[in-house]
């Protein structure tokens, strides 16, 4: 089996890594670390001579079969900017805080490998969001894509924005916030749940619309088609504003319309038969802790 794994930063992760080393030493499976992260921990683990059979990647290709992502849902999110439509499955090793994509905990690690490597898993496949800009900005145009959601939000100013949107060319309204979030049924757990939208099944064909801060005292989230094209155009007191997909983030000048629709290709998230989305809301949400249940 051909592995890549992944990871932002090496603080807290000794026990977790070192488990998932040995493990897929002992497997002899075809691992590649990514380059920084090989760098990070080369020292402390002695990767050229205790672990001298892996290697590094800076990309990737469709000849590997896992990403393995160390660290929270933050990590997962920078991980598919490596993966993008190639297909890879992905699992993510949970070091961060509510994990609801990095679902595997580190006293997890050998037996959830145990059931990979046994076939014993489902895929989730999760659509993203894309986004195009006119006229063209070079940052957004090689990773124009988003798993968890894009959001627009003011800049360099304490007054609200203007956040004009159309449905597929028909206009919806003028959101007068601090910004919007246009989120995937993946990150509909994410920015837009703390923003009062809605928990959207993960194999649901929606997004949401969510204002953040809204003065429309009836703007209220918005769920939508995943076929929806989505534009938008912003006015404010000051020429630029912010843009964000998933923890990447433009500035664009006001004048830019951006349209956002569903990508397409989607990314591979493995799933144990152990656990499911819905047993993960009531373990993250606490939705179980209810004393009358």
């Amino acid at each position: 089996m051909k592995i890549a794994i992944y990871s932002q930063n090496f603080k807290n992760k000794e026990t977790c890594i070192g488990t998932l080393l040995n493990y897929l030493s002992q497997k002899k499976a075809n691992v590649f670390i990514e380059n920084q992260f090989y760098r990070l921990i080369d020292k402390h683990f002695d990767l050229k001579n205790n672990y001298k059979e892996f290697e590094v990647f800076q990309t990737l290709d469709n000849s590997f079969d896992l990403l393995i992502s160390i660290g929270g849902d933050g990590t997962i999110l920078r991980a598919i900017t490596y993966v993008s439509d190639l297909s890879i499955p992905i699992i993510g090793i949970n070091t961060g805080r509510l994990g609801f994509l990095a679902t595997i905990q580190n006293n997890q690690i050998e037996s959830a490998l145990d059931s990979i490597y046994e076939g014993d898993y489902r895929i989730s496949e999760r659509s993203l969001l894309s986004i195009e800009t006119n006229p063209e900005n070079k940052d957004l145009v090689q990773l124009n894509f988003a798993l968890n959601e894009i959001a627009i939000s003011r800049k360099n100013t304490t007054s609200m924005i203007t956040v004009n949107t159309h449905l597929n060319g028909e206009y919806l309204t003028s959101y007068w916030a601090d910004g919007l979030i246009v989120s995937s049924p993946t990150g509909s757990t994410g920015y837009s749940l703390s923003c009062g939208g809605p928990v959207i099944s993960p194999d649901a064909k929606s997004f949401v619309i969510t204002p953040i801060a809204p003065h429309n005292l009836s703007a209220r989230p918005l769920v939508i088609p995943d076929d929806t094209q989505i534009q938008l155009k912003v006015d404010g007191r000051e020429d630029f504003y912010l843009i964000s997909l998933d923890s990447r983030i433009a500035t664009l000048h006001n004048s830019t319309i951006v349209t956002v629709k569903k990508a397409s290709f989607k990314i591979k998230m493995i799933e144990l038969h152990s656990e499911s989305f819905i047993d993960t809301l009531r373990k993250k949400l606490l939705w179980g802790e209810d004393k009358r249940n």
